[in-house]
């Protein structure tokens, strides 16, 4: 069954012709020192509160006071290919655009539209000091925070306040290499901010929403732009434990799951051929769970909670 749609594509060839020799990408300078910031959009093609943000900050013509500020829309291809009535196809067309930022895969001979769209989107993200990447989920669950643990990215988050949980991860996602940790961002002894804000589900107006106001206090941490000081709520942290994969045709959980439930140590949280996923420690909280097992792909992230 599909979802309701509040939010659907808009054409973006308005928008392709930037100015730095990247289809999709904007940048504006402010003539004064400060930071170089990037809100990135469409790292996955149906992911649309990211679009809906980053062309907000385009048609209102939102200025950096300070710093540079550049704007991009990252699987456009994808984006194109969306089919209402198949709504969760366009999310890649073969690589996972969020999994593929290592030297690796970028320096390889490996080939497909979202490698060669990371390898010109490369020297975008290699150019900023710090990075947001806006995404929502195929479930309707709370918004979240994911980003690599260090201090810098998450006295931002913190600060920022919304949203107000946070997926943490000490050892990367287990799964590949994400933008947010491409470079300089990804290095422990780095000073660069790298963080993913998972808005909400993909299609509904209030994540497209959110995900324009989190640009905004992003934007306006760093400086680039004024904003009213935020009143945080409280913040919960989850620490990402493992990411599982997708690994047998028959994969099934073990009880219906959208994201954020919990289980005891030990209870069978998902089944796939002879093997079982079970939670590695009491309240193990699950995120991401797929809504549509595909061999290779993320099955469901494991975490706890952050004292």
């Amino acid at each position: 069954m599909n979802p309701s749609f509040e939010v659907l594509p808009r054409d973006l060839l308005p928008y392709r012709a930037g100015n730095v020799g990247v289809d999709y990408v904007h940048r504006f300078d402010s003539g004064r020192p400060g930071p170089h910031v990037l809100v990135n959009a469409l790292t996955h093609g149906n992911e649309f509160c990211g679009m809906v943000a980053a062309c907000h900050l385009l048609d209102q013509g939102v200025r950096p006071r300070v710093g540079t500020l550049t704007v991009s829309f990252a699987n456009v291809e994808a984006y194109q290919s969306f089919d209402v009535s198949r709504p969760f196809d366009s999310r890649q067309l073969v690589h996972n655009l969020n999994r593929i930022w290592s030297a690796e895969l970028l320096d390889g001979a490996q080939d497909s539209p979202e490698l060669r769209r990371a390898r010109a989107l490369r020297p975008v993200v290699a150019a900023a000091d710090h990075v947001l990447d806006l995404h929502s989920t195929s479930q309707p669950v709370q918004p979240f925070w994911v980003y690599a643990k260090s201090d810098r990215n998450g006295a931002v988050a913190l600060a920022i306040g919304r949203p107000a949980v946070h997926l943490v991860m000490p050892q990367g996602m287990g799964s590949g290499t994400p933008m947010i940790q491409h470079g300089r961002l990804g290095s422990a002894g780095g000073s660069g901010v790298g963080l993913v804000a998972e808005c909400g589900q993909h299609f509904l107006r209030a994540s497209a929403d959110l995900a324009t106001e989190v640009a905004l206090d992003f934007l306006a941490y760093f400086g680039l732009v004024e904003r009213a000081a935020l009143s945080p709520a409280p913040q919960r942290r989850f620490e990402l434990l493992q990411t599982c994969m997708v690994t047998h045709e028959d994969f099934r959980f073990a009880r219906p799951a959208i994201g954020f439930e919990t289980f005891a140590k030990g209870e069978l949280i998902a089944s796939q051929g002879a093997d079982e996923i079970r939670a590695p420690c009491d309240d193990c909280t699950i995120l991401m769970p797929t809504r549509e097992p595909i061999i290779g792909r993320e099955a469901v992230y494991l975490s706890r909670a952050m004292g």
